[in-house]
């Protein structure tokens, strides 16, 4: 049984997430959550209210009442690009530059069996 959970337009860039998506994947939640927990980078914590929000849902499914949380693993994490907004700062002589302020989309997959 697979449950999803998806976080949009989180205000932190793709680059900086997709290292520690990489940290969890495939490894089963509590791992994830340990690892997450113990680094000390702001991404972790997008992470960690994700993939909490995906045990939740699994465990909240109709006909879920067997499952446990020990049996559960990441399957599937990926983190997409959101819209960016533009923001402008002011420089020396009369020009402007461009400030790009990017946003995430963050897409947790956890089941109960490996593939």
């Amino acid at each position: 049984m697979e449950a999803i959970a998806i976080a949009k337009y989180q205000r932190i860039s793709p680059h900086k997430l997709r290292r520690y998506v990489d940290l969890i994947r495939g490894k089963d939640v509590d791992t994830a959550l340990r690892i997450l927990q113990f680094t000390p980078r702001r991404p972790s914590r997008f992470l960690e209210k994700v993939i909490k929000s995906a045990v939740a849902n699994a465990l909240n499914i109709e006909g879920s009442s067997k499952l446990n949380v020990e049996d559960l693993f990441i399957k599937r994490a990926v983190v997409d690009e959101g819209p960016t907004m533009k923001r402008f700062r002011p420089q020396t002589m009369g020009r402007v530059v461009r400030i790009r302020r990017r946003t995430s989309h963050i897409t947790v997959v956890v089941s109960d069996t490996e593939d």
